[in-house]
């Protein structure tokens, strides 16, 4: 299964250097020097981590074969993908790969269904679960614990708390 573990950001430097969007909990691993990425456009790569370090809290990653700015610049927006067995969990049991996600049936805290998850948007700030509802439409509800305090993936359930005004438009 192939899995979104970062985004390209600018380039950093004149020798080929980039910053990523980290989309993996396990960036140690995912991005290690070594690690060889498929990527989306698939005609950027594949690309090989020769070095992975951390400059004023953003990680920097060099590919091999890039070695200037321009072919650094010519990356930027290209998702990085690895394989990943669709059996392999995260280690921490708080966390989830999308494909886990996708397809929970969406509860309250007192049992109203909500919709199922059609999709995780995964913003700078927190992800969202987006949730497809039986009327029609879309809720998007920010996957944070204060909110969705229990993924249970054994029922397929995803128990939401949400606040008011968050699925109703109505005031909060």
């Amino acid at each position: 299964m192939h899995v979104v573990v970062a985004r390209i950001g600018r380039a950093h430097g004149i020798k080929g250097e980039v910053t990523v969007e980290v989309r993996t909990d396990e960036p140690e691993v995912r991005l290690a020097p070594g690690a060889e990425l498929t990527t989306e456009p698939p005609e950027a790569g594949p690309l090989t981590v020769e070095a992975a370090r951390v400059h004023s809290g953003r990680l920097l990653l060099r590919f091999a074969g890039v070695a200037d700015r321009t072919a650094a610049e010519s990356l930027r927006d290209t998702l990085l993908v690895a394989e990943v067995d669709p059996a392999e969990l995260p280690e921490d049991p708080e966390e989830f790969y999308d494909h886990q996600l996708l397809g929970l049936d969406v509860v309250t805290t007192d049992g109203t269904a909500l919709g199922r998850v059609s999709d995780i948007a995964h913003l700078p700030g927190q992800d969202l679960l987006i949730v497809a509802r039986p009327e029609g439409g879309e809720a998007m509800i920010p996957f944070v614990a204060e909110i969705v305090p229990d993924i249970d993936l054994d029922a397929g359930r995803a128990v939401v708390d949400p606040p008011p005004g968050l699925l109703d438009g109505g005031e909060a």
